[in-house]
């Protein structure tokens, strides 16, 4: 028997991160009963983003164009890489307002348990951007997980006998945070990572 268009819409909403079928169903019968105009309009946008988005061939970021606006932009510091993993963290780093550089973005990270290695994440790519003899410094902005630590240290690795300066994010107690209430391995790391003032 072939599943139904209604199974079919709660099974494809289940590839979302962190969406079990019990809110796959929740969403598919929220959309279908209450909110017709924003399901067409979810399937619209979805499908024209499919159509015309590709990775920028520079930063490798989501793009309608070949280069993306970022890296056309001739007031960012072309010297400055910063590698992330995603492009939601490329955001996150852009909301600070405080980084002029240029992006490279993994579009992953490492995980051997998950058959993701350097050939996936196409680290060759990063090495030949990083190595335009225009870039100075790479920054690793990975995640401090144990995959995003390996992917870190696999790139600083590679990217070292470049004569780049590779630096990493820092880690410690964050802004407005009290000791108290703050995990020892982080209060640890900002002691090690500590700065003169």
């Amino acid at each position: 028997m072939q599943p139904s268009s209604l199974d079919e819409l709660i099974e494809a909403l289940r590839c979302l991160p962190g969406v079990g079928p019990k809110s796959a169903q929740r969403m598919a019968y929220h959309l279908l009963q209450r909110d017709q105009r924003g399901a067409a309009r979810l399937a619209g946008a979805l499908g024209h983003a499919l159509d015309v988005l590709q990775h920028c061939e520079r930063c490798n970021t989501f793009s309608e164009t070949e280069v993306c606006q970022r890296c056309a932009n001739p007031r960012r510091d072309p010297a400055l890489l910063c590698i992330v993993e995603m492009p939601a963290d490329l955001a996150m780093i852009e909301q600070t307002q405080s980084y002029n550089g240029l992006y490279y973005v993994l579009m992953g990270r490492l995980s051997p348990l998950d058959g993701i290695g350097p050939r996936e994440l196409k680290l060759d790519k990063l090495i030949a951007r990083a190595a335009d003899g225009v870039v100075q410094e790479v920054i690793l902005a990975t995640n401090f997980t144990n995959e995003g630590e390996a992917t870190a240290h696999t790139v600083a690795s590679l990217l070292a006998p470049r004569g780049l300066r590779i630096s990493r994010l820092s880690r410690g107690v964050p802004v407005g945070g009290e000791l108290e209430h703050t995990d020892t391995g982080t209060i640890a790391q900002a002691l090690v990572e500590r700065r003169t003032v």
